[in-house]
């Protein structure tokens, strides 16, 4: 009880906690305990990082070393208890219990007294980073038990009605506070390990009777009384058989730690008073009660009384019949049935009870000529033996009662409907009376069933006398769902009823009532017949979907009716309407959301807040949707379908009778009407140059809702006509982005916004400057959050125009205005002037920027010259890298080497006057003009002979290529006038050989002359 105290606080406590780093929580202290009962302390980690199990560390600070740690026991490593703790770790007397992956328990099974100390509860480190606490302490603090429980022991012999009292003595000397509770116990003999509760008073001193006590201790038998500081009285008045055995009382000590949770600390039982208890005996008459005659089928019913005994006594019932023990049922109320009668009883045709303590009942529902005979009963008062058997007093039996089985006669058969139509909606009941006239007598009935268009008639079901009802063949399946019932309403009348018709259950019924018993032939029969219509659901089902608004304002509410008529609206059949949704854009509908026959609602996963905003409204034959905060995903095609089910199908899982689909609907949503309104005033400002000013945008009206609005300051600069410039951006979440003509540093000190209030926004422009000088306003728009978390645009509007003006200064930049084209040669220079019409002041400085327009780039900045004397290159400066100087105090150039012919163009010059302003001292621009365009025309320069190769791709090509075939036919050639000269070497040999031959052997024949002949032609040839 102690543990589950503690592991129900520290979940408790465990609540408190919160997720993010690493912490380490531990159960709170100071926590007082006594010596020689066991602790359980938890500790729980969060936060962490790693495996989802922790290891776990437990060490203590003893008191004597309140600095030095001692380890006990780890969930990581088995050797880590130090030596004062390693035999208890490893007999188990202190041990850690893992309750989840991230808390644990230590458990210290006997606490001695050397266990006060700090408790520290320490989790290794499993974090990418140390981040939070790692540990955490508790005290515990180890008292002695003072808690005493004494009672003297002893034997007591009571009679059954009289009264008992007990005391007890339980006290403790704790120097914490403390409650105690006091409890008594009886254990019953033979019940050693087993103990039964009568009385306690709680810590809260409240007194809780056991639960074999509870109705005594309501009437005033059963009571606890505290006397004294430490007395405590147990009275039992009327004492029972049931309260011997041996008493006790058992003391328990509580104490209150931090979590306000109370803990037992300690407790202790008293020796053991052993009670006898005497039952009382008392005399008793037993007489049976029964009518003697009773009619074949019909119930007879026999009671066994007892007049006299005690109050509430124990008796045991037995009954007999022709002087066969039958049925007995015990003091407990335990039945036991002989021979047959068992199997009787399992088929509903007998019962054995007990009316009252006195009286018992022998119930035969279905009687036959087999009950008929002698009838007897006997009973016994009974008392509990010491070892829990039944010990008899004393036994009676009553008299004998003769029964009689009377004699069948003649009667008549009526057929009709319970309600007397003879047409029924499908999945109504079907209710079939057959009733017979006459004298009361055992009948048996079978039901038959001419389906329309069939020539042979089906067995529904048939009824014995006795009561035993046979299924036909076909209706045996469909009776295990229960929906065939042949009930005997009363000796004369049947009743047929299929709970859940079909339209196959139309056609022709007919009723056979028997007269017999079960030990005679078959008697007399009668018949009667009756035409039964069952009509169908679907025949008469249609389905309509309306909606009031088929176009609904974003973030407003709007329903959807789904109407089910049918010529049967009064049976109120269960439905189950399906809501279906087709997108826009889609050929395919999805399940919203099922509300089915017994009212389970199944939500679809198609559109994910759906569920959320949407609320059901369900009846008969009406299902509604009301879809709050509309979004544009609600926008699309619905549908309905309505499923009818038979009314047994709300405890049933029964198939769907009837079914159908509305129209589709089409809902579309629109915007709200935006109501934003912005001041459209124009005005003109002058200002000083190098001061400050500031620009408005009013916001005169504005829509209601979940709203924000973005702000858009727009400049235009009066020395171009260039297109208006996007100077900064707050948006709807308030963060400012910055155009790409203002994204330098220098442009954002200048520029930077204020939001005043809801419906004041301003722009300030610092140390104003003559590039400053232009028109600005306002673009407004209001942004709508939908509840999918997307932002709509609902409007925009823009302000009137803010232009500034720089009030004129005391000296003035002029810039020379000629008109001049310049003429520059392909690979040459050329030189294009800026020239002053004054030097201006002295303390004056002066920066240029020259610009170039080519056909289809625009205008383009080429080289900035400050009045630092620095450079700063444009795109086509970077390209080029142009020189730019100041040849006088009035002249500017601006030098091209190498002009290509992309050079030429319009250009021109803007010089800016700069002077020292403010303390400390400031350039600020003083005033600027612009030249006018100059026009640099570029002409081709005289072709040379390299030139003319490299414009020239065939001659290029040829004299590439030439040189390479020449070195390729240069070793060809070569290689074939070596081979020829040696073949020609070879035949000048041969012919000086021949030669000198032919003259030693010239006079040999002629045959000789001719074959030299024929060979100098072979070798000529």
């Amino acid at each position: 009880m102690a543990h589950i105290l503690h592991v129900a606080s520290f979940f408790l406590f465990l609540t408190k906690l919160s997720f993010g780093q690493r912490e380490v929580t531990i159960q709170k202290g100071p926590l007082f305990r006594a010596v020689g009962y066991p602790i359980s302390i938890g500790c729980n980690v969060t936060g962490h990082q790693g495996p989802a199990e922790q290891h776990f560390q437990w060490s203590v600070y003893l008191p004597k070393a309140p600095t030095q740690e001692v380890q006990i026991v780890s969930t990581k490593d088995a050797t880590f208890s130090y030596a004062v703790y390693a035999q208890r770790v490893r007999s188990r007397g202190i041990y850690v219990e893992r309750v989840r992956g991230n808390s644990v328990f230590l458990h210290i099974s006997e606490l001695q007294p050397k266990d006060s100390g700090e408790y520290e509860c320490h989790t290794p480190n499993t974090d990418e980073r140390y981040y939070g606490n790692y540990s955490a302490k508790t005290r515990l603090i180890v008292i002695p038990d003072t808690l005493s429980a004494t009672m003297s022991p002893q034997t007591l012999h009571k009679e059954e009605g009289e009264s008992l009292e007990l005391t007890c003595e339980a006290s403790k000397a704790t120097a914490q506070h403390t409650h105690l509770s006091v409890t008594w116990y009886l254990m019953q003999d033979g019940e050693r390990n087993q103990t039964t509760k009568i009385i306690s008073l709680s810590k809260d001193f409240v007194l809780n009777p056991g639960s074999s006590y509870t109705e005594r201790f309501a009437a005033g038998d059963v009571q606890l009384s505290k006397l004294g500081v430490a007395t405590f009285r147990l009275s039992i008045g009327r004492l029972q058989p049931s309260d011997q055995g041996q008493l006790f009382c058992e003391a328990t000590e509580w104490i209150q730690d931090p979590d306000e949770t109370w803990t037992l600390i300690t407790r202790k039982r008293t020796a053991q008073t052993a009670l006898r208890i005497q039952p009382t005996v008392r005399d008793f008459q037993v007489n049976i009660s029964a009518e003697s005659m009773f009619t074949a089928g019909k119930s007879l019913e026999l009671v066994c009384l007892v007049v006299g005994s005690g109050r509430d006594p124990l008796l045991q019932g037995v009954w007999f019949f022709n002087g066969n023990e039958m049925a007995r049922m015990d003091a407990g109320g335990v039945l036991d049935l002989k021979g047959d009668y068992r199997q009787r009883a399992s088929q509903g045709q007998l019962q054995v009870s007990k009316l009252s303590p006195k009286a018992f009942s022998l119930k035969i529902f279905s009687a036959g000529p087999e009950d008929e005979g002698v009838y007897r009963c006997a009973v016994a008062e009974m008392a509990r033996a010491q070892m829990g058997s039944w010990q008899v007093l004393q036994s009676k039996r009553s008299p004998d009662s003769h029964v009689h089985l009377r004699k069948p006669a003649a009667r008549n058969v009526v057929l009709s409907t319970k309600n007397q139509q003879q047409a029924v909606w499908e999945g109504e009941a079907l209710t079939l009376l057959c009733k017979a006239d006459g004298a009361e007598s055992p009948l048996s009935v079978e039901w038959w069933h001419l389906p329309q268009g069939q020539k042979q008639p089906e067995l529904v079901a048939g009824m014995q006398q006795d009561g035993t009802v046979q299924l036909g063949a076909s209706y045996k399946e469909l009776n295990n769902q229960g929906s065939t019932r042949l009930e005997k309403m009363d000796w004369a009348t049947f009743q047929l009823e299929i709970s859940s018709t079909s339209t196959t259950d139309s056609g022709v019924y007919e009723c056979r009532v028997s007269e017999g018993t079960r030990n005679q032939a078959r008697g007399r029969s009668w018949t009667q017949k009756l035409a039964v219509t069952v009509k169908s659901l679907e025949s008469s089902l249609w389905v309509k979907l309306m909606s009031r608004q088929p176009k609904v304002e974003l973030a407003k509410t709007f329903g959807l009716s789904c109407i089910v008529e049918a010529d049967y609206a009064n049976l109120r059949v269960p439905l189950t309407v399906t809501w279906q949704f087709q997108p826009a854009r889609s050929q395919v509908f999805h399940p919203l959301v099922r509300i089915t026959h017994n009212g389970t609602i199944e939500w679809g996963g198609f559109l994910s807040q759906f569920q959320k905003k949407t609320k059901v409204l369900q009846s008969s034959f009406h299902s509604q949707l009301l879809i709050h905060d509309a979004t544009e995903e609600e926008a699309g095609v619905y549908q309905c379908k309505v499923e009818v089910y038979v009314r047994n199908s709300l405890c049933t899982s029964g198939p769907v009778r009837a079914s159908a689909i509305s129209h589709s609907l089409m809902i579309a949503i629109t915007l709200p009407e935006s109501k934003l309104q912005v001041n459209s005033s124009s005005q003109v400002q002058e200002i000083l140059i190098n001061s400050n000013t500031n620009i408005e945008c009013n916001i005169l009206s504005r829509s209601t809702g979940d709203l924000q609005l973005a702000v858009i300051w727009y400049f235009s600069p009066s020395s171009t006509k260039a297109t208006w410039l996007k100077i900064l951006q707050m948006d709807k979440n308030n963060v400012v982005k910055y155009g790409d003509e203002f994204h330098t540093l220098r442009r954002k000190q200048k520029f930077y916004p204020e939001k005043v209030s809801q419906d004041l926004f301003q722009l300030h422009v610092l140390n104003m400057e003559d590039s400053d000088q232009g028109k600005y306003h306002c673009a407004v728009e209001e942004w709508l959050l939908s509840t999918n978390g997307t932002w709509l645009k609902l409007g925009e509007k823009k302000s009137g125009l803010t232009e500034l003006k720089l009030r004129p200064p005391g000296s003035k930049v002029r810039v020379s205005k000629g008109y001049r084209t310049e003429n520059a040669t392909e690979h040459g220079e050329v030189a294009i002037h800026c020239s002053l019409e004054s030097s201006g002041s002295s303390a004056s400085l002066f920066s240029v920027m020259w610009y170039r327009n080519r056909e289809n780039s625009g205008r383009k900045m080429v080289v900035h010259l400050r009045h630092d004397g620095l450079l700063e290159y444009g795109e086509e400066g970077l390209r080029r890298h142009p020189h730019c100087y100041r040849s006088s105090p009035t002249d500017f150039v601006l030098k091209l080497h190498r002009v290509e012919m992309e050079d030429a163009g319009l250009y021109w010059c803007r010089v800016t006057e700069w002077q020292l302003h403010g303390s400390p001292s400031k350039w600020v621009n003083q005033a600027s003009d612009e030249s006018q365009h100059m026009v640099l025309m570029v002409l081709p320069s005289e072709p040379t002979f390299p030139s003319r190769i490299c414009s020239s791709t065939s001659l290029l090509y040829f004299l590439l290529v030439f040189p390479c075939i020449l070195l390729i036919l240069l070793p060809i050639s070569l290689l074939c006038w070596y081979h020829k000269a040696r073949k020609l070497s070879a035949l000048s040999l041969k012919a000086q050989n021949e030669k000198a031959l032919w003259v030693n052997l010239k006079g040999a024949g002629d045959w000789t002359t001719n074959r030299k002949e024929e060979e100098e032609e072979e070798e000529d040839n």
